[in-house]
């Protein structure tokens, strides 16, 4: 069996590589870098030290505990043995470097015929960077790691150090940390490769007789990422390094997030955009399917979740492509507007200023505005746009002629202390700055137009709407074709400027803004007017007849709601769709097809979930295909284990109080609109808590706070749960915690007012009786016989019929 590559580390590696008596560990890999195993995942998240004996001597949750995809099986590069012992009559010219290699695996350091030994160049290694693929260099001398300095490699050398580290191409080589105070070993010879080697050992070196180094080197590479067929290095179509084989990058969900981390990973600044169409052509090698679901800001691509990547074809525009705005050491940016708009800030060293706009013009605008692949310098904006900030406010002027291509690259001047408030700042809207998104869908490929323009973000009036129009915004955002066009407001009113009117498009217009128009800003709408769109790669999930949290599983893609096929699929799985649809951390996969069959198409078929997937869209699966499953019996049914629940607070006990249910992650409170002793009783009922005694309104157990989740709430009372009942999701501003509803229940182990009333008669009673028992002891029974039966009869009568009643409650 395998080993899963969760924090997969050096540490470990070298236990493995010891273990194997194979030398020390050159490189931890991982995601099938060596091809996919079979057979079991025996270990996961192992921790070594690096000192123990064996793998299994380090800490792990057990054999077994975990079943990992193969994609994720890990593997090692040992270094080898170290040295080997040459037969005498085997040293000879010519032999040696051949004989070197074949012992030491990486080559030599230098052949001793005294000693008839070879001292291997024993591996390398990138250090102290921000990423694996990225840091000072060292190589391996013996068994001391040596630094190698600065003036000793140059980027052809740098080149073979990355293809050997399997980190891409050679970015960049930095002069590093200075060596002067550091006692050191520093490695004395230098590296002289052509560039085509496959390892740094058979780069020809020669000895550096100099002592002293000043810097080490710093290397960086793209790592198992890099853009191709761009006209730079910082735009492209996506292609990883996988399983040793470069492949384009075939990303379904592929969006702004993820293409901004793959540029900070690259050293590319920010993603300005994602190109429509064929941008960039189509690759001729491997395709890798996958998806990255990249949320935080900052982050780098493989720090994202990412799901499983394997062969396929990949559909006309599915491809991940990205313009990034150039490298992040490019001293330069724009904040708080738009990648193409909003203050111009720089750096120096490693600090971001303000530049004062009393020396800023249009010429050098138009300079940055080309350098960030933003078009042309449209304005240097006055005023109050993009002022907000703080940091220092730097000294720099550009004189610029507007020809160059780089900001940097104008005549430069460090003046005076400028005196500049915050709202001096230099600012500057490029022609590039128009963008395009759709708000309040549930997800990004359906909502309303929204257009940014002149800084400021506006809807689109939906005179002449139509579904050409809507063609134009799915395929500028990647997200496939129009299923609808949406006019009235459907996805609800805006705000601000409408930027667009009487839109008129052909369908093959690359943006929205060159389809005949209004000119921007004129129209005769209102906002109840904007116009919406739904695209063919909106995906939604759902679970249908059973609930919100139970039935048989649906996707909506290109348009239709149809099955997902349960081949391959674990329980796993199902409580990732149970996450994804906000029913818990639980779920189970129901075999007795209760929840009936579909008949639209069936999607999708073998879909593997892991632990760090939280959304179905993340998971490996077949691609699309309206025919996945073979008959309806392969069908999902899924049942969430751990999905809404039920409380009452603010009561005496747990039957009674304000009505609480858990939805979507938080509690929240039932509106009292309609609620009435139906209500109440199937609550009762479901908390196991006897009949309802009184449905009552208006906080009567204190206000509740979060969401009010529920209003006019319609049980008929023989419901098994309050989510049975029919009921309106409260999403408007209808009630407030002061209208919140609560029940009081009898309960089982309560004792009611009839039980008490008929406990203390009953105990007058047993009074009564003893009284007349002594009476009758010592009266006559011929004088009072007959008025003692009366009354005997008529206190008998009492007690029956009050512990009939109390038998019946």
């Amino acid at each position: 069996g395998t080993v899963c590559d969760g924090d997969w580390t050096i540490e470990d590696a070298e236990v493995v590589c010891k273990q194997l008596r194979c030398g020390s560990a050159i490189q931890a890999l991982n995601r099938a870098s060596f091809g996919e195993g079979s057979g079991p995942t025996w270990l996961y998240r192992v921790h070594c030290r690096g000192d123990e004996s064996t793998l299994w001597n380090c800490s792990h949750p057990g054999w077994g505990a975990f079943t990992c995809p193969h994609y994720f099986d890990t593997g090692v590069i040992c270094s080898g043995k170290k040295s080997s012992n040459l037969p005498r009559a085997e040293i000879r010219k010519g032999l040696i470097q051949q004989l070197a290699y074949r012992n030491c695996h990486n080559g030599y350091l230098k052949v001793s015929v005294v000693l008839r030994e070879v001292t291997c160049f024993s591996g390398l290694r990138l250090t102290r960077g921000d990423t694996a693929c990225s840091g000072h260099l060292t190589v391996k001398q013996e068994e001391t790691w040596a630094t190698v300095c600065f003036s000793h490699i140059d980027f052809k050398t740098a080149s073979v150090i990355c293809h050997e580290l399997e980190c891409g191409q050679a970015v960049d080589i930095l002069r590093g940390t200075h060596l002067e105070d550091r006692h050191e070993l520093i490695w004395q010879e230098e590296f002289h490769c052509v560039g085509n080697e496959t390892h740094l050992a058979h780069c020809p070196r020669m000895q550096h007789h100099s002592k002293t180094c000043s810097h080490d080197a710093t290397v960086v590479c793209s790592g198992e990422t890099l853009l191709t067929n761009g006209s730079t290095t910082c735009s492209g179509r996506v292609e990883l390094l996988h399983g040793g084989t470069w492949g384009t990058l075939c990303d379904y969900l592929w969006d702004l997030p993820a293409a901004n981390a793959l540029c900070q990973l690259l050293d590319c600044g920010v993603a300005l955009l994602i190109p429509g169409g064929q941008s960039f052509g189509k690759g001729n090698g491997s395709v890798w399917n996958g998806t990255f679901s990249c949320k935080k800001n900052g982050s780098h691509l493989r720090d994202c979740p990412v799901s499983g990547l394997g062969h396929d074809e990949c559909p006309a525009g599915k491809d991940a492509r990205v313009i990034c705005s150039g490298l992040s050491e490019a001293l330069d940016q724009l904040v708080n507007g738009t990648a193409c708009s909003g203050r111009v800030e720089i750096r120096h060293g490693d600090t971001w200023g303000r530049l004062c706009r009393s020396h800023w013009n249009l010429q050098a605008a138009s300079v940055l505005c080309h350098q960030l692949n933003c078009g042309y310098a449209k304005s240097i904006q006055t005023g109050d746009h993009f002022v907000d900030g703080n940091g220092p406010v730097w000294r720099d002027a550009f004189h610029c002629e507007g020809s160059e291509s780089c900001l940097w690259d104008c005549a430069q001047m460090t003046l005076g202390n400028p005196t500049c408030s915050a709202r001096e700042a230099a600012t500057v809207i490029c022609s590039g700055s128009r963008q395009i998104r759709l708000v309040n869908g549930t997800m990004r490929c359906a909502g309303r137009v929204e257009l940014y323009h002149d800084g400021i973000w506006g809807t689109i009036c939906d005179d002449n709407w139509d579904l050409s129009d809507a063609n134009v915004v799915c395929k500028q955002l990647g997200c496939g074709h129009a299923i609808k066009a949406f006019v009235s407001a459907h996805y609800g009113e805006g705000s601000g400027r409408i930027w667009l009117d009487d839109v008129n498009c052909t369908g093959a217009e690359s943006d929205l803004w060159a389809c005949p128009s209004r000119a921007w800003g004129q129209h005769n709408c209102q906002h109840k007017e904007d116009a919406g769109v739904l695209c063919s790669e909106f995906l939604a999930l759902r679970l249908v007849n059973g609930n919100d949290c139970a039935g048989r599983l649906e996707v909506f893609y290109n348009g239709t709601w149809g099955s997902i096929c349960s081949n391959r699929m674990s329980q796993l799985t199902a409580i990732t769709v149970c996450k994804h649809l906000n029913c818990g951390d639980g779920g189970e996969i129901a075999r007795d097809f209760k929840y009936g069959r579909g008949s639209g198409p069936t999607w999708l078929d073998h879909i593997e979930c892991t632990k760090q997937h939280n959304s179905l869209w993340q998971c490996q699966s077949d691609p699309w295909d309206p025919q996945s499953c073979d008959n309806r019996a392969e069908e999902t049914h899924i049942s969430c284990t751990d999905r809404e629940k039920l409380r009452v607070i603010g009561g005496e006990d747990g039957c009674s109080g304000r009505v609480e249910i858990w939805h979507q992650g938080s509690w929240g409170t039932v509106c009292d609109d309609s609620w009435d002793m139906a209500d109440a009783n199937v609550v009762c009922r479901q908390l196991s808590c006897g009949s309802a005694v009184s449905a009552l309104s208006e906080a009567a157990f204190g206000e509740g706070t979060g969401p009010i989740w529920l209003e006019k709430v319609h049980c008929k009372g023989t419901e098994l749960s309050l989510w049975d009942c029919p009921a309106k999701p409260l999403f408007g501003k209808n009630c407030d915690h002061k209208e919140d509803a609560a029940v009081d229940c009898s309960g089982y182990n309560r004792i009611s007012t009839p039980v008490i009333l008929c406990i203390i008669l009953g105990a007058l009673l047993c009074l009564v009786l003893a009284i007349l028992a002594g009476q009758i002891r010592s009266a006559r029974v011929q004088q009072r016989g007959g008025s003692l039966r009366t009354g005997m009869k008529c206190l008998l009568d009492m007690a029956v019929e009050c512990l009939g009643g109390w038998g019946d409650e």
